[in-house]
Formats: C-alpha cells, structure tokens, sequence
C-alpha cells in the first residue's frame, strides 16, 4: 500500500517520466492476465540498436502465423522475387501427363487452358493414358501437429503437388421449418457431404451444449452434424479437401468431357511410367513471389505458406520437397545469410499452423531487425499487413485508432492461447524506425473478461504500441 502511495505521489509531482508511468501501466495490465500466461513483449530501435521497452516471464513460443516471417526471408533471399511456380502439360510417346509444382495459386481454370492447348495442337483423343504427376513433393501433406479437429477446415487444408482452387471448396448450410437442414455444395466440386445437422432454437442449442461437427474422410466425402440456430440467411461453409489426387482426377474427368478429348486409358496419379522423348507443349507460370508473398503475409495464407516452404526444401537440397527438408531450408538459408543462429527454433512447418513449432522473442527479433535493414534489397516491409488498414490488421481492436493506425506494418500469430504480432513502427517520416515482437502464450481469459471492453488484451496492446509510437516520433 505504501508503495502505491508512493508511485501515485511521484506521479502527481511530475517526478516519474511519461515512459515509466507508461511501463508501470502495461506492467500492472500484464498482471491482469490469467496467471500461467507467458509473455515477452519488446521493442528495439533499428538505428541504435537500443532497446526501448521490454517486458518479459518467458523468451520461448509458439510463433504461429508470425512464423511466415521467416518463410518469407528464406524465400526472398534463395529463390528471388521473380520466381514463379510452373506447371507445364507433356507428351511421352502415347501418354500425356500435367506436371504440378505445388503452385497454391493453381485454379482449374488454369488447367482448362493447359488441356485446351490439346485441341489446339489437333489433338482430340488421347491413346494412351494422362497422368497427374506429384512428384514434385513427397511424404505427409498436414504437418505434425495440426489440431485434427480442425483438418477438415480451410486453413488446414493439404499443402499438396496438386494444389487446385486453393484446396478449398465453398458451400453453405440453410436451416428448415422442420427443424432439419440443407446443405448446398455447387455442382462442380466433385465431394460428397453426408447432412445430419438439426436446426434449433438459440435455447435449444444451448440446452444440448451442440454445435456444428465436421468429419473429413480421405476420399473427400464428409459428414457435418450437430446443430444449428435458426436463421433466415444461409451459413457460409468451407471444406478443405483431404485428397488433392482424387479430386483433381475427377476435376480432369470433367473438364476432358467439356472440351470432348475422349481418353483411351484412364487419368492417373503419380509419375509417367515412360520419360523417354518427353517434351513439353504449354507451361502455366504463377505471379512472382513477391505477389505470391504478399498473399501470404496479408492474408496469412497457410497453403501458400507451405507450398514455398516445400519448394524452399526441393529447391535446396535437390530432391522433393517435403515439411522436413522444407524448414531445415529455411534454417539454413537463414543462418547462412543473416548470421542468426537457429539451432534452438523447432520449425515443423512453414505457416506456423502447427503447434509444436517453437521460437525464442530474441531471435525473431534479430530477424526483423535483419529484414529491416536490408529492405532495400529484400522488399518485405511493403507485403506486411499495416495496422487498421489492410490484411489481418485491418480490424484488429487494438490498433484501429490513432495514434496506431498506419503506424505498423507487422504480422499476426493466433492459435488457442496464443496472441502474437511482429513487425515494424514508422517515424512520422513514414520511415521504419523500431522492430517489435509481442508474444503473449497460455492465455485463456474468463468470460467474464471476454464481456469487457476494452479487453485486457486490447489494453496491453494499444498501450504497448502507443508508448513505442512516441518513443519513435
């Protein structure tokens, strides 16, 4: 008691600079948090290298989605912002094949064109048979440590060799005067969903403590079920595909049916058994990897994310690519280019979906300090979403308001527990003057906390980010 007395008197007598009054705010606010949380929130000027506030229990996180940072500077620095993926269509003798390189900005439209190129070369009938080649990755298409609930769901879909349509197909979910309801999928996506959701009232949802289950099964059938409150709008629904091959067969079926090829052996999954007098007559190119990246970053696109983070591993270690030598790329592309050592990360993926990556503050730090002096040659700072106005950050509560909006660019981490955001603070010059890292982990607030507002986690974050504005203007 008598050192609050202490601290109010010191405060009231302009002994106490605006800087710790600030600090001793967020320190109190970090104490709101529910006890076992972790965190390590930091600030550091790019010019000085000095630190210009710091609070931290703990230096090692998860780094969920923050953690395409260093997907995106393992990327830039070995593959160049002019890479493109490609995907090019082929003849062997009687057989043809599509050889897929893992594009996650792949459309079927895009492998219309491709098939097309067959008409156009006269070809109308195919002897023999037409392949769907993945070998461009190989082993588990879901990292270790991806919540299986949420597998079915497109966030979580399979970074696969055959990426089509984003790997994710739109549906919505109507309820009925009858308490059941319809589910519709448009005709094109060739899946399977078995309905056995039941349409309530809010009261009855609350009393059978139900609510939307999905099952997604390998051969892309699914079945969703539980309940759902009335309503007189459909519900958007999403399906992330479970098997890329299956579904892009049957999409090759169609679309050879469309433009009348007629085949004579069948469309299939894997290598040509034959390579021999192969050539290649049309070649689809993905944008360069800086748009690429910059769908990744703003959006925080995960397929994106570990398409080039498998193209990262094929690309170094001259073999397909895969989640093991993917982020064992990124390490030492890393390492080898920077300087910073990474030998205590855990990467198991490059989105930051799974959760059994792992990543000091300290280092993350070092990479945005890294990325902001060399963003003259690296370009990175301009793909980041900027707070309040674009990408993830565009509504996030905390940085809506001045003096925070447009002073970020950063990227956002999210997972059960954790709320992360890294990146840069400009000058009044619009010039990135500070790097900032914000992990806060094991945060599970009451709902007696979700109902206030502002939440003790917009609190902490919009004057953590406030302080480090006026530490830099």
């Amino acid at each position: 008691m008598r050192s609050i007395f202490i601290y109010l008197l010191a405060v009231s007598c302009g002994l106490l600079s605006p800087w710790a009054v600030a600090q001793n705010n967020i320190n109190t606010q970090l104490t709101t948090l529910s006890p076992n949380a972790r965190y390590h929130l930091v600030a550091k000027s790019l010019d000085t290298n000095q630190i210009l506030t710091h609070y931290e229990n703990s230096d090692y996180f998860p780094p969920a989605s923050t953690l395409k940072v260093l997907t995106a500077l393992a990327a830039t620095i070995e593959l160049g912002k002019e890479f493109r993926f490609s995907t090019q269509l082929r003849q062997s003798t009687h057989d043809y094949s599509i050889a897929f390189s893992g594009d996650p900005s792949l459309t079927t439209q895009d492998i219309r064109t491709l098939l097309e190129t067959l008409k156009q070369h006269g070809v109308t009938h195919i002897q023999g048979d037409l392949w769907l080649d993945n070998s461009a990755f190989t082993g588990f298409e879901k990292a270790t440590g991806w919540p299986w609930d949420a597998l079915g769901v497109c966030y979580s879909a399979p970074a696969s060799a055959i990426n089509v349509d984003h790997n994710c197909i739109p549906a919505s979910i109507y309820s009925l005067k009858n308490g059941k309801t319809r589910v519709y999928v448009p005709e094109q996506y060739p899946i399977h969903i078995e309905n056995q959701v039941i349409s309530v009232s809010p009261s009855g949802k609350q009393n059978r403590h139900c609510d939307l289950d999905l099952q997604a099964r390998h051969d892309n059938r699914y079945i969703i079920s539980g309940c759902l409150v009335k309503q007189k709008q459909p519900l958007p629904l999403k399906f992330a595909v479970q098997n890329t091959g299956q579904y892009t067969q049957r999409i090759v079926y169609r679309l050879l049916n469309q433009l009348h090829i007629s085949i004579e052996g069948r469309v299939r999954i894997g290598s040509p058994k034959s390579s021999q007098h192969t050539k290649t007559i049309a070649t689809h190119y993905s944008a360069a990897l800086s748009q690429l990246l910059s769908t990744m970053l703003r959006k925080s696109d995960n397929l994106y994310a570990d398409s080039i983070t498998k193209t990262l591993g094929s690309v170094v270690f001259h073999q397909p690519g895969s989640y093991r030598n993917g982020t064992a790329a990124i390490k030492n592309i890393i390492e080898n280019h920077t300087g910073i050592a990474l030998d205590e990360a855990q990467l198991v993926d490059g989105s930051g979906l799974s959760r059994d990556n792992r990543i000091a503050a300290s280092t993350m730090l070092s990479i945005l300090q890294y990325i902001g002096k060399h963003d003259e040659q690296l370009g990175l700072l301009a793909l980041l979403p900027r707070s309040g106005l674009s990408g993830t950050l565009k509504y996030r509560r905390s940085l809506m308001a001045a003096p925070v909006k447009g002073a970020l660019s950063a990227k956002s981490g999210t997972l059960y527990g954790t709320h992360n955001l890294v990146g840069f603070v400009y000058d009044a010059s619009g010039r990135p003057s500070s790097v900032f890292v914000q992990y806060i982990t094991d945060y599970f607030p009451s709902q007696s906390e979700h109902n206030v507002r502002p939440t003790p986690l917009t609190r902490i974050e919009q004057d953590f980010y406030r302080q480090i504005i006026k530490q830099t203007r």
